[in-house]
């Protein structure tokens, strides 16, 4: 397997205090925090899997709903049963990733670039990705006195969240793709790309410092909220207008040790998503009023309802366009090619997909064996 570069430089990953009002989607720098007060209890009295706990980390952030809903309204502690959940939140992947090399939490919520880097670092021993949770969410949003039409945007200046995240990549592959020049790790060319952290993008839009943004939401929407106007949504770059911004790891380890327990999480992240998508309304308010208890502070209607209705809950992890968004990686110097082969096992998804009558989902080729 061929070394990978980080995603992210270490002279570009600012260490970060953690926040509680950071909603990043797949941000950077920052530590967990224990998730214990929106944690439900089993049930007494409740069987219990092969493992007493299972510890799962997520983001406080609207991409990573299925997990926020599924822990607010007890859906996934309803199929563990006795096992209790033990969830902690994140604001940044690689904090994640050393949570899960280190054995901290077991499952994750996390978004590719991450589930790329930790994957090749590892030589492929540490995680597999074990099924989907969102597509969407990403926008380009920018100063509409300044940035008419999108052949404006060159020779702006255009935030993202950070080097070689998900987003950064994404807009370095869009700026490519218009015959333009930028050196991706100075971020300085015929575009002026400004790794500015979401908490305050906000506020850098505001002082004028930048231009715009190609970021996450509820960050886009938060910018339209202070003037800004939606440019290009990203999910139109994307054969059906899908890509995956969150999909769901395990620890090697746990996943083999436990299995019959990744996959009560697996039913209940399914289910999750299926009450996501059958109860819109009443799953935004479960969302928000998680990212409440863990912020202090909830989302305004202005921010969340345009934000939500950008983001599609799927258990489909879309696995042919994270190999896609690896090669973008790869083609904007931020990346060595890498060696995805068995990043992927989605026996368990398939088994839990098949149980509930739905169609099974593909790997595209990058399947453990």
């Amino acid at each position: 397997m061929s070394a990978a570069r980080p995603l992210t430089t270490l002279r570009t990953l600012a260490v970060i205090a953690a926040l509680p009002l950071l909603l990043t989607a797949c941000g950077y720098g920052s530590n967990s925090t224990d998730d214990g007060k929106q944690t439900p209890a089993a049930a007494a009295g409740a069987k219990k899997l092969s493992a007493d706990e299972v510890k799962i980390g997520y983001f406080p952030n609207l991409t990573h709903a299925t997990a926020l809903v599924g822990v607010q309204e007890g859906l996934f502690q309803k199929e563990l049963g006795g096992t209790t959940i033990k969830a902690s939140t994140f604001n940044a992947g690689p904090s994640e990733i050393e949570a899960l090399n280190a054995g901290s939490i077991d499952i994750g919520w996390i978004g590719p670039s991450p589930s790329i880097n930790g994957y090749t670092k590892s030589n492929g021993k540490n995680l597999r990705i074990i099924g989907g949770s969102a597509s969407g969410g990403v926008k380009l949003v920018v100063n509409p006195k300044k940035i008419k039409s999108l052949k404006d945007v060159k020779g702006k200046k255009i935030a993202t969240p950070q080097l070689g995240n998900t987003q950064d990549v994404g807009f370095l592959n869009w700026i490519a793709d218009q015959g333009w020049k930028v050196d991706a790790d100075s971020g300085k060319g015929d575009v002026s790309v400004v790794r500015t952290d979401n908490k305050i993008t906000p506020d850098a839009y505001k002082s004028g410092s930048i231009d715009g943004a190609w970021v996450p939401e509820p960050t886009a929407s938060k910018l339209v909220a202070e003037g800004a106007k939606v440019l290009l949504d990203e999910s139109t770059l994307w054969p059906d207008k899908k890509f995956v911004i969150t999909n769901i790891i395990v620890s090697q380890k746990f996943l083999k040790e436990h299995p019959d327990v990744v996959e009560a999480v697996l039913r209940g992240s399914v289910k999750t998503n299926a009450w996501i998508n059958a109860n819109p309304d009443e799953a935004k308010a479960s969302a928000n009023k998680a990212l409440e208890k863990l912020s202090g502070k909830a989302l305004p209607s202005d921010v969340i309802d345009p934000a939500w209705q950008s983001i599609q809950f799927t258990d489909d992890p879309l696995a042919s366009t994270l190999n896609t968004e690896a090669e973008h990686a790869v083609k904007a110097g931020l990346l060595e090619k890498p060696d995805l082969k068995g990043i992927y096992d989605l026996t368990l998804l398939n088994k839990v997909l098949k149980a509930d009558g739905k169609s099974e989902v593909d790997d595209a080729g990058l399947g453990a064996e």
